[in-house]
């Protein structure tokens, strides 16, 4: 059994049908999010590699086959018009790292009916996770105002890719580093860590713990400092770290409490020790409304460590996306239920000064002061160019952070930028809209 299954049930009927009708005519389904969640100014496209990667190795297999069957109350033989089905089709998306706004397509594939309905749960599954997780990260680092962050979500994730995901996505738009270490060994992080509460109380005194643990770890270490009372913890860091002179690059954590307040008193105890090189590390159930507020106050933190929140998004776990077609055998063709009006033809969204992004129809020109951001990712079932890298993903995404309008990077109650339509896809839209209620419906609303 392949991926192939791992979709929805109407996915698999509808394309069953489609075979059946003879309907493999070249259909186009264009990705978008129809709106932003609350407190978010932009999105980072992310997921990508996950659905090449997919597509790239799709194959409706005897066992696959098998399973729809089963599932369907159906047997086998009725299932066969799927066997050996592959994806041949053509994707043009917006790369990794790059910042979209609602209504644009965030992905397009152009394949035959049947194909490009097959793989939409899973297309949208990745796409839609890892976006929402990307711009998650990436507020946290607009509010951390150049300190570090990290990740410490994998405890929290649902589920281990999810984690390994979210690992990847932090360090696309900008996290220091990791606790996971399989994502930090897979992707090239930087793993960091310190210790848990359970290691002070497995010993007698919390000084034998931190006294301990530099015995295993003679290079620079981060003593986790609030198991019982924070600012005596401080002070006995402080000590061992001074008495053992483990040089630059130490740190202590702060967990719990006001960290605003034991920041100020924690720096104020390692600076009077002669420890002024002694970062401070603060985690806890922090996200970037948090971060915002303790690096506005002013408090002496060095590195954000951020996990439950951000692994998850808490605060919008998911995105308002759709996977629509808009064109099947060069017919245009368009959704006009109420709220959920999709713009009908194959598109192309150009980016202009200011993210006054503009989407437009494929074969339009690029206005002159525009860049389209849909690019060929692959043709006839295969990529058509080599694995994003990391770094490559994060320069996209400095690059367009740094254009971005203030009101958008806000952390609190952002102004996102809104796409226009041009005037050629506002016409198509409008001639489809007027077909489709002269020919197909009555004036009582009923379908002809």
């Amino acid at each position: 059994m392949s991926n192939a299954t791992s979709t929805d049930l109407y996915e698999v009927t509808m394309a069953q049908s489609y075979l059946s009708e003879g309907m493999t005519g070249s259909a186009t389904f264009s990705l978008f999010v129809r709106n932003l969640p609350p407190d978010r100014g932009f999105l980072v496209c992310a997921g990508l590699e996950s659905v090449l990667d997919f597509l790239s190795a799709y194959r409706v297999d005897a066992d696959d086959v098998d399973v729809f069957a089963s599932v369907m109350g159906r047997r086998p033989e009725d299932l066969a018009p799927l066997l050996g089905l592959e994806f041949t089709g053509e994707v043009r998306a917006v790369p990794e790292g790059r910042i979209v706004l609602a209504g644009e397509p965030l992905l397009e594939i152009t394949a035959p009916l049947p194909q490009a309905q097959l793989v939409e749960t899973y297309v949208l599954n990745q796409l839609n996770h890892q976006t929402a997780i990307a711009s998650k990260c990436a507020r946290c680092v607009l509010a951390a105002d150049g300190h570090r962050v990290v990740d410490f979500s994998l405890r929290r994730t649902h589920g281990i890719e999810a984690g390994h995901r979210a690992a990847r996505l932090g360090a696309m738009v900008g996290f220091a580093g990791t606790s996971n270490v399989a994502a930090a060994h897979a992707e090239g992080l930087s793993a960091v860590g310190t210790m848990a509460h359970s290691y002070i109380e497995a010993f007698g005194l919390e000084e034998d713990a931190f006294r301990a643990f530099t015995r295993s770890h003679p290079g620079p270490v981060t003593l986790l400092v609030d198991t019982y009372d924070t600012v005596t913890g401080v002070a006995t860091a402080a000590r061992v770290l001074r008495d053992l002179r483990l040089g630059p690059g130490c740190a202590i954590r702060l967990d719990s409490g006001d960290l605003g307040a034991l920041a100020i008193q924690a720096r104020t105890i390692l600076d009077a020790a002669g420890l002024q090189e002694t970062r401070i590390v603060a985690s806890g159930g922090l996200d970037e409304f948090a971060v915002d507020s303790l690096v506005r106050s002013g408090a002496p933190i060095d590195t954000y460590a951020v996990g439950t929140r951000i692994g998850v998004s808490a605060d919008a776990p998911y995105l308002d996306s759709a996977y629509k077609l808009v064109e099947y055998d060069g017919r245009p063709v368009m959704k006009l239920s109420s709220a959920k009006v999709t713009a009908p033809g194959r598109k192309q969204v150009f980016r202009r000064p200011g993210h006054a992004d503009l989407i437009a129809l494929i074969d339009e020109p690029a206005p002159p002061d525009g860049v389209p951001l849909l690019e060929p990712v692959m043709r006839e079932g295969r990529r058509v160019s080599e694995r994003t890298e990391l770094e490559t993903a994060r320069q996209r995404f400095r690059a367009d952070l740094a254009t971005l309008p203030p009101g958008a990077r806000s952390i609190w109650a952002p102004v996102a930028p809104k796409a226009e339509l041009s005037g050629l896809l506002s016409s198509l839209a409008a001639h489809v809209r007027g077909y489709i209620q002269k020919n197909l419906i009555t004036d009582a609303g009923e379908v002809i």
